[in-house]
């Protein structure tokens, strides 16, 4: 290090003189560090953490939570009296909110930046840190003193020479995710500044808020969540036998945690009114520290989202919902059985590797989610949406006919799809060989409700049922051409799942469903029309009855149970809704056909009997249940 140093200097004839020459002290540099290379560790010896700090990629750039959990339970979620706060204030409530750190929870969720020791810092220089620009409005520093507590930085905080010297420990957290990048576009620049004497010197580093994700079919199910109906009515006897059955079916697939019931609201529709998502930065040993997201459907009539705060929100468990949703923004589309996302892939130039989002639109008459939403889950800028063509579906909703299924090849996946083709050539064949006279459904009467006796030739006969299937054929093969020029899927990676759709007005068995399971008690109104308990509310473009009447004789749902909407609960292991179909020589040939399908692609079938508590409300087993996926494989890296 330069300083003081004597040299001694001979002259011929002359005494020996010391010199002792002064150099120039070595400048202060301010040096700011961050996880840039995403290894869970900010290197403060080497370079690693250096290349790249003042920008963000998906690939490089040092990442920092939203911190919108509540390790420590503490967020209420009533007020004076015991009245239920506002959604406003139940969202308002997260560990960001306040300017400390609640214990060693919520210390590891702040993004740590370190400051290179200063060993030649003076007495009497002190330091400052704080995030600049933008993100100032949407992130908390802390600063993490001598006795390993946490404080909050603000224009007040200053960093002693003795901190300087030994290099000081910042957390970051963000209080919210990106919403609109015209608003917040997730960055956060922090600059430190360090002054001694009438000098300074600063350095700044970038962060990025991470990305709120959505799970694809590549993380494997850990948690399966479901509404159990309370009462002792048909009904709800009935719901809660299928809640039962669905944990016997979980745990056979190797799900050792508990099911996720929801009970408060009884909204039966749970893949609906929320979609598990996560965030996620590297953590202690490049493990990815992961935070899951309940996020909430875009329909604030929809009281069930409420308990995402009030039961699900915890320990690394946040909640979003948006605001601003307009009332001419049709309510089917906003719920959550109409988001979907295709696992990781690459194709014509554009990469995806978290996966890429479908939701369905009415291109019929310009029906898109909402904005809201479609605007926050673009601005995480790692799974744009792609918008599907729903318009010839009554709920409107992308599950009902396409799905991602594991697969042992170089891409990872397949696609599995409604195939109404499939579904009439099997009637069509079971007619030729002098079974029109058996039953379409073999489903047994039950609570009062008798069982259909239409044939499958009475079925054959029907012009509409015939001109349905036509439609749904060409709006799925129009829908999955998409898919495939996105993709660069072929159809060798196609899974065809037999299918039948109908109008539900036409559909006989059908026709009278909700004074039927009213009889039994339900408070079933088909997906997206269910508000409070037992009373159906329809929010659409327009936002009358008759447009819904008008919807219900122009638009179809599943016919036979619709066998891609159920629930892969492992690689190899999924959930079908059971088919009840023609039985020909003891086989119900709908079931054989669909476990064929899907042996095909290595995957075992096992069926859960839905027909009274979600097929005769136009959805399936997917449309009742939700997954929790696991979170542990960074999203950065493919």
């Amino acid at each position: 290090m330069p300083g003081r140093s004597v040299i001694a200097i001979a002259l011929a004839g002359a005494a020996i003189v010391s010199v002792t020459p002064t150099f120039a002290a070595e400048p202060l540099a301010a040096d700011l560090r961050a996880d840039v290379d995403r290894d869970g560790l900010v290197d403060t010896d080497g370079s690693s953490d250096t290349a790249g700090e003042d920008t963000w990629t998906p690939q490089r750039g040092a990442v920092f939570l939203p911190n919108i959990d509540d390790d420590t339970k503490r967020c209420r979620v009533t007020g004076p009296g015991g009245k239920p706060l506002s959604d406003a204030k139940l969202a308002a409530c997260k560990d960001a909110a306040d300017t400390t750190v609640n214990g060693p929870a919520d210390a590891a969720d702040l993004a740590r930046l370190r400051t290179v020791p200063m060993r030649n810092v003076p007495d009497g220089a002190t330091g400052t840190a704080a995030v600049t620009g933008p993100g100032a409005k949407y992130t908390r520093l802390f600063v993490k003193r001598s006795s390993g507590s946490w404080s909050a930085v603000t224009s007040r905080t200053r960093l002693t020479a003795a901190e300087l010297r030994g290099g000081v420990e910042l957390g970051i957290e963000g209080t919210d995710v990106v919403r609109d990048t015209r608003v917040w576009d997730g960055r956060a620049a922090v600059r430190l500044k360090v002054t001694a004497g009438g000098s300074s010197t600063s350095d700044s580093v970038t962060l990025r808020v991470a990305p709120l994700l959505t799970h694809h079919h590549l993380q494997n199910a850990q948690r399966v969540m479901v509404t159990r109906v309370r009462g002792t009515d048909a009904y709800s006897r009935t719901q809660q036998a299928f809640v039962r059955k669905l944990a016997d079916e979980v745990k056979r697939a190797g799900i050792t945690d508990p099911l996720v019931t929801f009970t408060k609201y009884q909204d039966i529709w749970a893949q609906d009114f929320v979609e598990p998502a996560y965030v996620s930065m590297a953590g202690p040993g490049g493990q990815p520290h992961a935070m899951r997201v309940m996020l909430r459907s875009a329909q604030p009539w929809r009281k069930a989202g409420r308990e995402l705060f009030e039961k699900v929100r915890g320990r690394d468990i946040g909640v979003v919902q948006v605001s601003g949703v307009r009332d001419t923004e049709e309510g089917t589309l906003n719920s959550m059985g109409n988001l979907e996302t295709i696992p990781p892939y690459e194709h014509g130039g554009r990469s995806f590797p978290a996966g890429r989002i479908i939701m369905g639109q009415r291109k019929d008459s310009g029906s898109k989610p909402a904005a809201a939403m479609r605007t926050l889950l673009s601005a995480q800028g790692m799974q744009n949406p792609l918008l599907l063509d729903t318009s010839w579906l009554h709920v409107g909703h992308v599950d009902e006919f396409v799905q991602f299924l594991p697969a042992d090849t170089a891409r990872g996946w397949r696609i599995g799809v409604a195939d109404p083709d499939a579904g009439m050539r099997l009637l069509r064949d079971a007619q030729r060989a002098g079974h029109g006279g058996t039953r379409m459904f073999s489903v047994p009467a039950a609570h009062g409700t008798p069982a259909p006796k239409e044939t499958i030739g009475q079925a054959l006969a029907s012009k509409k049922l015939l001109s349905d299937n036509k439609l749904a054929a060409e709006r799925i093969a129009a829908n999955l051409k998409l898919i495939k020029r996105e993709t660069g899927v072929t159809d060798a990676e196609i899974v065809r799942v037999p299918a039948l759709y109908t109008r539900g007005s036409e559909n006989p068995e059908r026709g009278d469903v909700m004074p039927r399971l009213r009889r039994m008690g339900s408070p079933v109104t088909p997906p997206d029309a269910v508000g409070d308990f037992g009373q159906q509310r329809i929010l659409r473009k327009g936002g009358s009855a008759s447009g819904e009447r008008a919807r219900q004789t122009t638009m179809t749902s599943a016919y036979i149970p619709g066998a891609v909407n159920g629930v892969l609960l492992g690689r190899d292991r999924y959930l079908a809704p059971k088919q009840w179909g023609p039985v020909i020589g003891g086989k119900d040939i709908f079931t054989e056909a669909v476990t064929a399908a899907y042996a095909r692609a290595g995957i075992r079938v096992s069926y859960l009997d839905d027909w009274y508590t979600y097929h005769l409300g136009m959805g399936e087993v997917h449309c009742g249940t939700n997954t929790l996926r696991d979170v542990t494989a960074p999203w950065w890296k493919r």
